[in-house]
């Protein structure tokens, strides 16, 4: 009888520090993770620049018959995604050519239409990379006659 009551005791012991281990751990990695109340951590510009590849101007033509002139720094999430990025160059200037093709001197019309377009070729690029992912494209250099 005594063994049994002290089975049962020692069983609910250990049950109960799992129990407190495992709200611990789940507390611990919950509350120390890399991300704030505020949302992930913004990087530093000395990490955005060592992952960014610079796409050299490119000058094509639009739906309606004009032509812009435009180019690009593209911002990764790491340096293996911007060696990546940098052999795909030739996609890329695909991707964009393909893009500014489809669109008029009007889209470019405010501040959304150069959104628009940096966000379509972020999602474009996206779907080609293997390591990592593009977190940003911005507009460098941009005329449109």
């Amino acid at each position: 009888m005594k063994n049994k009551k002290a089975l049962i005791t020692m069983t609910i012991i250990i049950l109960t520090i799992l129990l407190i281990g495992a709200v611990a751990l789940i507390v611990l990695l919950k509350f120390t993770g890399e991300e704030s109340k505020e949302g992930p951590i913004e990087p530093t510009i000395d990490e955005i620049i060592e992952y960014s590849v610079d796409v050299p101007e490119i000058t094509t033509n639009l739906l309606d018959g004009e032509f812009v002139r435009i180019q690009f720094k593209i911002q990764t999430d790491s340096v293996k995604a911007k060696e990546e990025l940098a052999k795909r160059d030739f996609q890329m200037n695909n991707i964009i050519i393909q893009e500014l093709s489809e669109m008029t001197s009007d889209q470019f019309k405010g501040k959304d239409g150069i959104l628009n377009l940096e966000n379509m070729i972020k999602d474009q690029a996206n779907g080609l990379m293997q390591e990592g992912q593009i977190i940003r494209v911005y507009t460098t250099s941009f005329v449109l006659q």
